[in-house]
């Protein structure tokens, strides 16, 4: 008989639905997922003997009974294949190996500072190869690389532009692609830290978060109604870049007056440089913490006077998007203790209180890792689309 395109596309998007319910709410029964998809048995049957068969899954074990005999259990096989995710940071690179299901297998964390493109491609490259060595043993392999860098960044996964790395018109996916031969998917770090979170962390029980990246830049990763945001061409989030000093200082981005140059890490170590007079050491986050802790005023008033400007550009989103959720991730996550009590009462003081209700304000645990996760994440995706296609 022959199979008609619409055919095809129906059993592709059947497959998927199944591989996706079985992914996350496993362990479920046949069928349970035929009365939760609504195809029939005989449908659900044969297509999880084609999931079966990929070694995209497996059976373990019996469920509870209704009535009848007991069923077999069906889970994803979180070992078919392992997702290699990249968070590119201006002052670190941060590599991490996962299983189909997000758990991390192995983390490398390289930390640099002002490098041309050419060495931070090379440090990337050599990550990828350490984690590729070390994957397991796996029918699939390593399936893919993804990587959330910061910038604007195309449909296509080009970097137009990352002003605090000094990039203009790069790619990262072109020539990961030639020496590895897998699929490359680079996005904002952002949108990948927003993913993360929603699909591993602090973001699961909302539907509509925003997720500020606040590093040495500030960027941001919108979910609504439970999907990724990117807008028209893929540009949505550098909430950074928005002008809140008209008269302001001079960005890298070339504006006047961006929210990150008074409410980022760099704010905070161009700031405390100024007390060195000269001294060529470079300062560090972690030593105004180290200073902080210490009671030291100076490095207190500045962790302060960042968490009041982060609070102030954090109620502009809330007012414009209204979210359930806001998530602060990244490196500023180090100094909780003094912003996070800053930012929401900054909050607190100036936001409509239509807004404030329901909302909730949380800080990211910097060891979650979450634009890796998140790139990882959208690596697997990739994948299992791929393996639900006709043969």
């Amino acid at each position: 008989m022959h199979v008609t395109w619409n055919q095809q596309l129906v059993k592709k998007e059947n497959k998927s639905l199944c591989l996706n319910l079985i992914k996350n709410t496993a362990p479920i029964s046949r069928a349970e997922i035929a009365q939760q998809t609504g195809l029939t048995k005989g449908t659900v049957s044969s297509l999880v003997s084609e999931l079966l068969d990929k070694q995209l899954i497996y059976e373990s074990g019996h469920g509870e009974s209704s009535g009848g005999r007991r069923p077999v259990m069906l889970l994803l096989n979180e070992h078919a294949g392992y997702s290699i995710g990249i968070d590119l940071g201006v002052n670190y690179i941060l590599g991490i190996l996962t299983d189909l299901q997000g758990k991390i297998i192995h983390r490398i964390n390289e930390k640099y500072v002002n490098l041309t493109f050419e060495d931070t491609l090379q440090i990337i490259k050599n990550i990828i190869t350490t984690l590729m060595d070390i994957a397991p043993e796996s029918p699939y392999g390593v399936i893919g690389i993804g990587i959330g860098a910061p910038g604007i960044i195309n449909m296509e996964g080009d970097i137009l532009l990352a002003p605090n790395l000094g990039w203009h018109n790069v790619s990262l996916k072109k020539p990961l692609e030639e020496l590895f031969n897998l699929p490359v998917l680079v996005e904002n770090e952002a949108n990948a830290g927003a993913y993360g979170e929603k699909q591993f962390g602090l973001g699961q029980p909302y539907q509509n978060l925003i997720y500020v990246s606040a590093g040495i830049g500030i960027g941001a990763g919108i979910i609504m109604d439970g999907e990724l945001y990117k807008g028209s061409n893929g540009y949505s989030g550098e909430i950074g870049h928005m002008t809140i000093q008209k008269d302001g200082m001079k960005c890298r981005c070339g504006n006047i007056g961006c929210w990150e140059l008074y409410a980022s890490e760099q704010y905070l170590l161009t700031k405390a440089s100024e007390w060195k007079h000269g001294d060529t050491d470079q300062v560090h986050l972690n030593d105004l913490i180290e200073l902080a802790n210490q009671g030291n005023e100076l490095a207190i008033n500045l962790l302060n006077d960042v968490g009041d400007h982060l609070g102030a550009g954090i109620i502009n989103i809330i007012h414009t998007f209204n979210p359930e959720q806001v998530i602060i991730g990244n490196r500023l996550t180090l100094a909780k203790k003094w912003i996070e009590p800053r930012v929401k009462k900054m909050i607190s003081n100036h936001t409509l209180p239509f807004h404030q209700s329901e909302l909730a304000i949380h800080f990211s645990d910097i060891d979650f890792s979450s634009s890796a996760l998140g790139s990882a994440a959208f690596t697997t995706e990739n994948f299992l689309r791929f393996m639900v296609q006709p043969d």
